[in-house]
């Protein structure tokens, strides 16, 4: 590809996906959606690109799956993981012409082992880091730079990590629908475990007076948190779950009032608000992880401190255009800026300059 214009080089680029469920994801499943996205712009813009996933992935690029099946049901299984890493390591190796460069979305397997393969590896954080895995990136941080997907992320690793950019998720804003006039209720979409905090969303919105829907899969650990804090509350009027959705719940961003994201924990990103922004709702979330920096406070939807001022600031959504919140969200991580971003952090690996 030709230098001097907005197209990086053409590269060789492997990425790497987890081996739990395929791409795109058939529900939930945050990187595949990421990863289903990236194939397609990094192709569109001239990329010779292979992406080895779980079986039955779907892409613009080519696909490769090391494992006989995919594990959904595994998450987390290390035989797995260490299984799929090293198939496509093994792949990589042996691939004619040679990738150019390697980049992982795949746990900590891969990165843990960076430096046992010859390609140049990226790892992308999609994770928060804890007492754990800042052990482990603290240990490993040799090895491999890496993308964080916010500042928030990238000002909490540990020391001696390499981050060589900050990237935002992309999104395709015209996949989302846009509604400028909005129904009454609030809308609460994630994993139902304390952290995401869906009864902190109850709370928030019964001292606003609005109604409030909760949708997101109840994972095995987390059903007796579902059982004592979220399903009590549940009346099928006031506050309704509508369990995991699939492309239904483009229609629930586009009419809800607002997302409400009550989190409590390092969120170094949080797909659903840029999900809700692209349909031109807002986001009122609490000042935690990454949601400062997504959110923009009085642009695309307020951050505050607590329930108490969630609740207040429902009344205050009368300030937020929609149309703004469609637009600077497409203008900050849409595909073009992301996959831009991504190539000039690629060159600089490529030539040593990270």
């Amino acid at each position: 590809m030709r230098r001097g214009t907005n197209i990086a080089t053409r590269m060789k680029l492997a990425l790497l996906a987890p081996p739990w469920i395929p791409v795109p994801p058939p529900g939930y499943g945050g990187i595949e959606q990421v990863l289903e996205l990236l194939c397609k712009v990094f192709v569109e813009r001239g990329h010779d690109v292979t992406m080895f996933a779980a079986p039955g992935s779907r892409s613009a690029a080519r696909v490769e799956a090391p494992l006989e099946q995919a594990h959904p049901d595994e998450i987390q299984m290390a035989i797995y993981e260490a299984d799929h890493v090293a198939c496509t390591f093994e792949a990589v190796e042996q691939a004619e012409p040679p990738f150019e460069l390697l980049h992982d979305h795949c746990g900590f397997t891969a990165f843990a082992f960076a430096d046992r393969v010859s390609v140049p590896l990226v790892h992308t954080l999609h994770g928060p880091f804890t007492e754990e895995t800042s052990a482990f990136y603290r240990r490993h941080a040799r090895k491999a730079p890496v993308i964080a997907l916010s500042r928030y992320q990238a000002e909490c690793a540990p020391e001696g990590l390499e981050v060589a950019g900050v990237i935002g998720n992309p999104i395709v804003v015209d996949d989302f629908p846009f509604r400028e006039r909005k129904d009454d209720f609030l809308l609460w979409i994630g994993r139902l475990n304390d952290d995401k905090g869906p009864q902190r969303a109850i709370r928030a919105a019964r001292a606003a007076g609005r109604p409030l829907v909760l949708a997101g899969p109840v994972q095995p650990d987390q059903k007796e948190f579902f059982e004592r804090e979220v399903e009590p509350l549940l009346d099928g009027d006031q506050v309704r779950y509508f369990g995991e959705l699939g492309p239904d719940k483009l229609d629930l961003y586009a009419r809800a009032a607002a997302l409400l994201m009550p989190i409590r924990w390092p969120e170094p990103f949080g797909l659903v608000m840029t999900e809700a922004l692209a349909c031109g709702t807002p986001v009122i979330a609490f000042a935690d992880g990454s949601a400062p920096e997504v959110v923009l406070d009085g642009e695309t939807g307020f951050i505050v401190e607590d329930e108490e001022a969630m609740a207040h600031a429902v009344g205050r959504l009368e300030e937020i255009d929609p149309h703004s919140c469609r637009e600077l969200t497409a203008e900050r991580f849409g595909l073009a800026a992301v996959a831009e971003q991504h190539e000039r952090v690629f060159e600089r690996v490529l030539a040593g300059v990270h």
